[in-house]
């Protein structure tokens, strides 16, 4: 298992690995970023149904919880690797599932064992998207009977809504935990080097290793979000904290689950760019100062921003920026074409630009 690293203010996570039977240790930041509607939100593959209305009275919740589960928790498959085990649900009726890239790993074939079968059914790859943690494989003997899971809208998420996360924690199948969203428009970095997941989901539902990959659902019976990280307390002698897991926005799934079931890979991001390739520099007390530009994308937002290699970072669109991770996650709060405030550092001088961001 790779463990992440975390910026100066950020808590620890730890992803949630194919591997059901792993302990898991990583490390990941998250900081404070909008819940602003993203183009991925506004794109999507209009799967998401009108909204009925969740139960609001007490003595409807017991039959509320039941009827949830045992609509969606027939989407939610056990996918098997050469690594372990994860979690995946059905997207379409043409037997497409999705799931985390890091759940898939660098495999090419799977085993998957869905819910109304007693047998694993053979499935490919897609492509797997690293970036955004997310991957598509395909079943190559499709059954008769699918159902694929309705994904809600990710703008209509909001903190203190019960939520149920199902999967295949630690290899034991179709399980289910309860919880609420704790809060939205998070981004979570995996550690210098490693992917920055933007706009994420924070739930207290009991996400564990195996999780990833599956289904966290609202009372509706919509997928909201893909269980991917939960966070780990290093207070508590790198023990799993309990009540802090993060999941990727139902909308980003559908935007970038669309892209790649239709052109292999993914044509549109909807990420942001500064067009630099950086590293962490410290300072008089070694402690990170913030992130220094070793080389420049020719024409690219930083450049016609008019830095140059050499330059630290140390503010990006009112986000610090103390090393590599920090300024990643500063980058995953903001969109493709916007201008962000910058504040660098050249030759002991504090100084501004304004930046006109790219696309990864």
């Amino acid at each position: 298992m790779r463990h992440m690293s975390q910026s100066q203010t950020s808590p620890s996570l730890t992803r949630l690995t194919a591997a059901a039977l792993c302990a898991a240790a990583l490390l990941a930041g998250a900081s404070g970023c909008t819940a602003d509607t993203t183009a991925a939100e506004e794109a999507g593959s209009g799967r998401a149904a009108s909204d009925p209305p969740e139960p609001t009275r007490s003595g409807e919740l017991q039959d509320a919880y039941e009827d949830v589960v045992q609509e969606v928790l027939p989407s939610v498959v056990q996918i098997t690797t050469e690594d372990g085990l994860g979690s995946g649900v059905v997207y379409d009726d043409d037997g497409h599932i999705v799931t985390n890239a890091h759940v898939v790993g660098e495999g090419e074939e799977f085993e998957v064992l869905l819910a109304t079968r007693q047998q694993p059914v053979p499935a490919r790859l897609v492509t797997a998207y690293p970036q955004q943690d997310l991957a598509v494989i395909e079943l190559t003997e499709k059954p008769d009977r699918l159902r694929p899971a309705t994904f809600g809208d990710s703008r209509k998420v909001e903190v203190g809504q019960i939520v149920l996360a199902m999967g295949n924690p630690l290899g034991l199948s179709s399980s289910v935990t309860q919880g609420i969203v704790s809060a939205v428009g998070r981004s979570v970095s995996e550690g210098e080097g490693q992917a920055t997941l933007g706009n994420m989901v924070q739930t207290s539902a009991a996400i564990n290793p195996g999780n990833s990959g599956g289904a966290l659902v609202n009372l509706s019976g919509q997928v909201i979000g893909i269980p991917t990280l939960a966070a780990r307390d290093p207070g508590l002698g790198g023990g799993q904290a309990p009540g802090i897991g993060f999941a990727i926005p139902a909308s980003t799934v559908t935007f970038l689950a669309d892209q790649m079931i239709e052109h292999g890979r993914v044509v549109d991001s909807g990420r942001a760019a500064l067009g630099v390739t950086v590293r962490t520099v410290l300072g008089d007390g070694f402690e990170p100062a913030g992130a220094a530009l070793v080389d420049l994308t020719d024409d690219g937002p930083a450049e016609r921003a008019g830095l140059r290699p050499g330059d630290v970072i140390v503010r990006l669109g009112g986000e610090d920026v103390t090393d590599v991770v920090s300024l990643s996650e500063a980058l995953a709060a903001e969109r493709p074409g916007e201008r962000v405030e910058l504040t660098y550092v050249r030759d002991g001088d504090r100084r501004e630009a304004r930046a006109t961001l790219g696309e990864v």
